[in-house]
């Protein structure tokens, strides 16, 4: 099977938050692309042309607007889309939600993404335990995939984890993000940080709800990422601890 999944973090999927909709539409026509059926009308920012955004969004919009949870992995021999969804549902259904507090706009290992800006304890923690629970459901990774990662350029403990969990970002090395463009040249950093402040500035600040799984599929090699199902978590707690420093996620 050539076909991947993921277990992401998409606010204002399949939600009735007010203020994860409002991201997510804006997200999506920075992007130009929504990953469901509903149609968007792509934006463009004073001084842009679509063309220039989707010149360094390819990537971005290709994955679709979302944080990264469980990465993107082929199913294991024997396990089926509909196990995978159905024991999706059931872990939401039993853990509470998160939140992404004081959304602030970075730059990481040379793209721009949506980061929190204050504590996130429960969001990492349920970062951990979405890589964890539902590593049975992950093939191997073959040799192509894990040279992708390009090991030699990685710490031991990335290198560890990669093979552990077929991905080299996870646990201690996650740092929880929503993409928003591919790697942009140092002369063009400034320019595309004021644009996309400007396009992201009535979110800024904000803490916006993480209050659902959802399980996004790619049908084959480079194929757009769509969402298939969404997961309510319970809701969001209150409670608000550390947040890890931040560190490069590298190649998705």
């Amino acid at each position: 099977m050539t076909a991947r999944f993921a277990i992401y973090a998409a606010p204002g999927t399949g939600s009735a938050d007010a203020l994860g909709a409002a991201l997510r539409e804006r997200a999506e026509q920075w992007l130009g692309r929504s990953v469901s059926a509903d149609p968007i009308a792509p934006g463009i920012p004073a001084g842009w042309t679509r063309e220039a955004i989707d010149t360094i969004t390819v990537d971005a919009r290709r994955y679709g607007f979302h944080a990264t949870l469980k990465a993107p992995f082929r199913l294991a021999e024997g396990r089926t889309l509909d196990e995978l969804d159905a024991a999706v549902a059931r872990f939401a259904a039993g853990h509470g939600g998160a939140v992404i507090p004081q959304l602030t706009l970075a730059r990481l290992d040379g793209f721009f993404a949506l980061v929190p800006g204050a504590e996130a304890a429960e969001l990492y923690g349920l970062a951990d335990e979405v890589v964890t629970s539902f590593d049975g459901f992950r093939a191997p990774a073959t040799e192509a995939e894990l040279a992708r990662r390009n090991p030699a350029s990685l710490t031991p403990r990335r290198r560890e984890l990669l093979q552990t969990w077929g991905y080299p970002y996870v646990l201690e090395e996650f740092q929880f993000h929503m993409t928003l463009t591919d790697r942009i040249a140092d002369e063009r950093s400034k320019e595309v940080e004021r644009t996309l402040s400007a396009w992201f500035s009535p979110l800024l600040g904000a803490t916006v709800p993480v209050d659902a799984l959802a399980l996004f599929t790619e049908a084959e090699p480079g194929a757009p990422f769509v969402l298939h199902a969404v997961h309510p978590l319970q809701p969001v707690p209150s409670s608000r601890r550390a947040v890890r420093p931040a560190v490069s996620e590298g190649t998705r």
